[in-house]
């Protein structure tokens, strides 16, 4: 056997780029998927800050025609509505009104006492 003559081990350039595609592929798609996970906590993490802030704040249920105003804690399911919370001074300052009432399924006034 000669020095020139190629051996049956070797591999061609071309099979090396196949497979560096290959594995730039799979690290395509392991970053994608890392994307997507970090997303989702961000997403997540959103909610729970957003979450956390109408936990701190109150809001208004305007009046129907059959019913009062009612306060609500900031989290209330009963009226999900986020716009317009408001602070504690300014619940404080509402529920004091004589046309507004606490809603009696979250109990707002618990949270403006102390």
């Amino acid at each position: 056997m000669t020095d020139d003559m190629p051996t049956s081990h070797a591999i061609s350039d071309l099979e090396k780029n196949r497979v560096l595609l290959d594995w730039l592929r799979w690290q395509v798609g392991q970053t994608e998927r890392r994307v997507r996970e970090l997303e989702i906590q961000e997403v997540q993490e959103r909610t729970r800050r957003e979450r956390a802030r109408a936990e701190m704040a109150w809001k208004i249920q305007p009046q129907r025609s059959s019913s009062v105003a009612l306060l609500h804690r900031g989290g209330c399911a009963t009226y999900p509505d986020q716009v317009g919370l408001i602070s504690r001074e300014d619940a404080m300052v509402a529920l004091a009104q004589p046309d507004i009432e606490p809603c009696e399924v979250c109990r707002p006034q618990t949270g403006l006492q102390g």
